[in-house]
């Protein structure tokens, strides 16, 4: 037996309650995204130091590459220790230590799920949260009655919108 509800009710109820479900992720995704932008700055950031042991005797380009250093240059040596710019490295015991600026633990959280990759068993959510958006983003033109005002005004502003991501995209 067919369903005698049509596709516009359906796509409603969908749209809806898929809403409503993924309310605090979008949230989340909000605030990461917000916070992200920041990233190359030390906005709501904290000093930690961080110590690692790391192989002895290391080259001090090994040494940059082990603790993600932008540069491998040595400032100072004082005896065994090396001093980099916001590390050090002990060549006789492999200790090292690195300063380095860190989001409170929960934004931490928050921006690795907004940028997980393929590398991540995170990702899996990622695609059914993007795939998610793009159903919004179908489903909203049944929303309204076709050929009635709120959708012609509604696809106006859905072309303004492309037409201002494109300009951004490209200028």
């Amino acid at each position: 037996m067919a369903s005698s509800r049509p596709t516009s009710a359906t796509m409603r109820i969908l749209h809806r309650y898929l809403g409503f479900f993924l309310a605090g992720v979008m949230a989340v995704y909000a605030i990461s995204g917000i916070v992200l932008i920041f990233r190359n700055t030390n906005f709501l950031k904290h000093e930690e130091t961080v110590e690692r042991q790391l192989e002895a005797n290391l080259e001090p380009e090994a040494v940059a590459e082990e603790l993600r250093l932008k540069e491998a240059t040595v400032e100072r040596a004082e005896g065994e220790v090396l001093y980099f710019a916001g590390a050090t490295y002990n060549a006789a015991t492999g200790v090292s230590t690195k300063q380095e600026m860190k989001l409170p633990f929960l934004l931490d959280k928050m921006t690795h799920l907004h940028k997980a990759n393929t590398k991540s068993t995170l990702f899996y959510f990622n695609i059914f949260f993007g795939l998610s958006l793009l159903f919004f983003v179908i489903s909203a033109f049944w929303m309204f009655l076709p050929g009635g005002r709120i959708l012609q005004k509604g696809l106006i502003y859905t072309a303004a919108g492309v037409v201002l991501t494109l300009i951004l995209l490209f200028v």
